[in-house]
């Protein structure tokens, strides 16, 4: 070996010597940095069933009981600790996960409360009034059942276990550490920004996925991720919805339609029926007034029933287009739900979308040609089908029916009430009074069917006629007596007597129902039913008719029988 090359190894092995000094002099420092309580970085070293090895940087290896990790860690991974002791008295270094780790958790807890940051607690157990619950680092806090989640919890302990993200409340209280979380309040500003993400991206029109939450009466809440939209009943569908849940149900997925947006009110309304072209923009070419059509009836009210005449076009038969004869009292006496029937189109608005249909349009009017049918004068033998105070409803034919009034029974029978005349099932006979198709009247008669006896009374006697009647009631102001032909006339109590000496009162007491009573008319009104007779007129024309014949007889035989021996043989 050359002068050169001894030289040479010389000079390598003094910069190794230099090399492996500074070395153990940065080793030695490093040393004295470390203290015990510092937060130091380790590396694992090794792992056994119990233990894990890690590397601080001394002179030995710090040891971990395995049950502090929550996962078993690997060979090389970095695990922050706490070193509690340089050396203990078998010479080894002493250092503490958990420790590390409850530091590290308040510095994330502290920063958390001060920036409001989420943090994860899982839900230990339920307490009074709301959860314990356990932070990193093994910090346990409070949870109020209040803040939990933007609905209420119905079963507390559903929830034991789980895991949420929640912002730190409170840390201390009256000085004494306090910790209370929240969790409510972070669902509700994650809410409040995917629903302004939702406002600033989605345009009208957008086909967007959710899910259905709740119903109302008027449609469904659809969830669109923590916020809702509202799924209008008339978005539903183009026809008639009777009910939400009969086109979605709870928890159901759908695609959906974005049809107004309001991001003041926070209102997002959706379609389901825009997928589809409006059925109404092809109305005018399908149909016409007039139209005979055939529909499906899908909904009864009070003032009628709704027809769907194809999807999407439902138009209303109103109660009063029922039927031409008869006055139908509510829908269901015609027509049922899912009854298909025919109508008639009379009439529509495109705009509102609505239609206006007749049931009884389909057949003929049986009103038309009612005089034809029942002209004025017709008699007919016909069942009474209904008593009221006033008359009594006569079949005519099937739905129609004629009204015979009270007035109408009998020319002289004063008639209290119509069922002393008829019962209801029995065939009479009546007269047509009067016949329009118009109002839907026709009048019937019974009294028409034979002679006005007022009219034939009247044309067969005139006043100064003498009458044979009957005493058919006694008032306090005369006399009533029934004459041929089953009139009534009044001979007033002034007319009951002639004598002047005698008292009317007194005399009208003689009279007794039954009586026979001869009486000269003295005025009759056949309009007016009215006819006055007077006994007293009747006495002096039987008077002066003794007189005719006296003098008749004293000038044909000269009798001496003077005229006051016939009055006083006419009083004795």
């Amino acid at each position: 070996m050359g002068h050169t090359e001894v030289e040479a190894m010389d000079e390598t092995e003094s910069l190794d010597e230099c090399s492996q000094t500074q070395m153990q002099e940065e080793y030695l420092k490093a040393l004295e940095q470390l203290e015990e309580g510092q937060l130091v970085e380790s590396k694992v070293m090794q792992v056994t069933a119990d233990q894990v090895f890690v590397d601080v940087n001394y002179k030995s290896e710090g040891k971990i009981p395995i049950e502090e990790f929550d996962q078993i860690p690997k060979i090389g991974d970095t695990v922050s600790v706490i070193l509690e002791k340089k050396e203990n008295k078998y010479g080894e270094v002493v250092v503490s996960k958990q420790k590390a780790d409850a530091k590290l958790a308040w510095k994330e807890i502290k920063q958390a409360f001060n920036e409001h940051l989420p943090v994860k607690a899982i839900v230990e157990k339920a307490v009074k009034g709301g959860y314990d619950v356990r932070l990193a680092g093994d910090v346990h806090a409070f949870l109020p059942i209040s803040q939990v989640d933007v609905k209420r919890i119905d079963k507390p302990e559903s929830i034991i276990g789980e895991t949420f993200e929640v912002y730190i409340e409170r840390l201390y209280s009256n000085g004494k550490l306090n910790l209370v979380v929240n969790r409510r309040k972070l669902l509700e500003e994650r809410v409040e920004n995917k629903r302004t993400e939702f406002f600033a991206e989605v345009p009208v029109g957008s086909e967007i996925d959710g899910v259905v939450k709740s119903f109302t009466s008027f449609g469904a809440f659809v969830d669109l991720g923590g916020f809702d939209g509202l799924l209008h009943i008339h978005d539903m569908s183009w026809g008639h919805v009777m009910r939400p849940k009969d086109f979605v149900r709870r928890g159901q997925k759908i695609k959906v339609k974005v049809i107004r947006i309001d991001p003041e009110e926070k209102r997002i309304n959706l379609s389901l029926k825009h997928f589809t072209e409006d059925p109404w923009v092809h109305f005018e070419d399908k149909y016409h007034v007039n139209d005979v059509v055939k529909g499906k009836v899908t909904k009864l009210t009070d003032f009628g029933a709704f027809i769907e005449i194809e999807e999407g076009i439902e138009g209303l038969a109103h109660i009063s287009e029922f039927s031409w004869i008869k006055k139908v009292q509510k829908p269901d006496e015609v027509v049922n739900i899912g009854d298909e029937v025919e109508c008639m189109i009379l009439g529509y608005d495109l705009q509102a979308g609505r239609v206006s249909l007749g049931l009884k349009q389909v057949s003929a009017n049986p009103w038309n040609g009612l005089a034809e049918r029942y002209p004025v004068g017709a008699r007919l033998t016909r069942k009474v089908v209904k008593i009221t105070n006033a008359g009594a409803f006569v079949e005519l034919e099937e739905g129609i029916d004629g009204f015979l009034h009270i007035d109408d029974l009998s020319w002289t029978k004063k008639v209290k009430h119509p069922s002393s005349e008829f019962k209801v099932g029995q065939e009479i006979d009546v007269i047509v009074l009067a016949s329009d198709a118009k109002d839907k009247n026709v009048r019937l008669g019974v009294k028409q069917l034979t002679d006005d006896p007022w009219r034939s009374f009247a044309a067969a006697y005139k006043p100064g006629d003498t009458i044979e009647g009957e005493v058919s009631s006694v008032t306090d102001f005369g006399v009533f007596i029934k004459i041929p032909g089953g009139i009534e006339g009044l001979i007033h109590k002034s007319n009951l007597t002639d004598k002047k000496e005698a008292d009317a009162e007194d005399v009208l007491k003689k009279y007794k129902v039954g009586d026979k009573v001869n009486a000269v008319l003295i005025e009759v009104q056949p309009d007016k039913r009215k006819a006055a007779f007077s006994v007293r007129d009747y006495n002096k024309k039987i008077q002066r008719n003794d007189i005719s014949r006296y003098m008749a007889a004293e000038e044909s035989d000269g009798s001496k029988f003077t005229l006051g021996d016939m009055l006083k043989s006419r009083n004795s």
